[in-house]
């Protein structure tokens, strides 16, 4: 039976409304950002925008094959984007996607425009930001970047003083910026936050701003909490090791200093000590204190006697006789002269 037009009309016009519908709803393009060369993502849609899920599938230029995304990114049910691995990323190729869905039987097909990755690089966001006084009114920010090849970024720094209603940004190609003059009456607040340089792609889309590092009067910043920091260190650790290492110093300075003494000032012996059991227990018998066995002793005593004899001097001549010369002539012997008769 045949089915009449005017039956037929209505419903193919409810058909194509409904496929305006969901493509007025579906997703206008694929965003994609390779955040630091870690990782990518590609998005297209929101929960609140999409009434169907979509599938991605991408390739590279003259490289390989059409392949279909691997990890995709739900929101409440629906696939709003597609993540990738740094395994699945190369740059300076230029790089497709497709995104397909199906509704009511009918085909939906979203192709993106040619994308060159190195052009959609957001580097992470700047750390370890330091701030050190050069002079009496220089100061000098440095930081690092996470972000693996540092000389293919630029940076820009904004701060402001408390007393500034408005952000005063520089561009600094390096990662240092010094700024030529503080005033000490207030106290200032510094962001930094960084992009590929035109050496290494042409991409716009700049990191994150870092986290700020405060400056100046009543500051409670990093800086001064690192600083703080290296005080604590210095008093609750280096201080005490430090000590310690002196003191081990001096008592080796001390032991080495003793034995030079003893070198140059030798002490002299006292051995009264080793004789003190002589003569308060022995009452000085050396044999006994000794310990000479009595046989000993004995055999050392003599074993004959010596009849006493006495020697006395005797008297001079000239005392008992007078007459004696020196001719050796007694008076009256022979040959002496005879005295004169009368």
């Amino acid at each position: 039976m045949a089915v009449p037009a005017a039956f037929l009309a209505p419903i193919l016009l409810l058909c194509g409304l409904g496929l305006r519908l969901a493509a007025a709803h579906g997703p206008t393009g694929v965003e994609c950002v390779l955040f630091n060369e870690e990782y990518m993502t590609c998005v297209w849609g929101s929960r609140e925008t999409l009434t169907t899920n979509y599938s991605l599938y991408y390739w590279y230029e003259n490289r390989s094959p059409v392949v279909e995304c691997k990890r995709y990114l739900w929101d409440r049910g629906v696939s709003i984007g597609c993540h990738f691995n740094q395994s699945e990323i190369v740059q300076f190729q230029p790089f497709h996607v497709l995104l397909n869905a199906s509704l009511n039987g009918q085909a939906l097909e979203i192709r993106s425009k040619r994308m060159e990755l190195q052009d959609l690089v957001k580097p992470g966001a700047p750390v370890n930001l330091t701030i050190r006084n050069m002079s009496s009114n220089q100061l000098q920010l440095t930081w690092s970047s996470p972000y693996p090849k540092a000389q293919c970024l630029e940076h820009a720094v904004k701060y402001k003083s408390n007393k500034d209603t408005s952000w005063i940004e520089h561009g600094v190609k390096g990662d240092i910026f010094s700024f030529p003059s503080v005033d000490y009456e207030k106290y200032y607040t510094f962001y930094v936050r960084s992009k590929i340089n035109s050496y290494c792609g042409s991409t716009q889309l700049w990191s994150e701003w870092s986290v700020p590092v405060v400056w100046g009067r009543n500051t409670t910043s990093k800086g001064l909490a690192e600083e703080q920091l290296q005080w604590f260190w210095i008093h609750t650790v280096l201080v005490p090791i430090a000590s310690c290492l002196l003191l081990l110093v001096l008592v080796v300075l001390l032991v080495r200093m003793e034995r030079v003494w003893v070198i140059l000032m030798p002490r002299i012996p006292n051995p009264s000590k080793n004789f003190d059991e002589l003569f308060i227990t022995h009452n000085g018998n050396f044999q006994e204190w000794a310990g000479v066995p009595k046989d000993m002793l004995e055999s050392f005593k003599p074993n004959y006697s010596e009849s006493i004899c006495y020697v006395s001097e005797l008297p001079s001549r000239e005392i008992h006789d007078p007459q004696w010369d020196g001719s050796n002539r007694l008076p009256g012997g022979p040959g002496a002269p005879a005295p004169p008769r009368a």
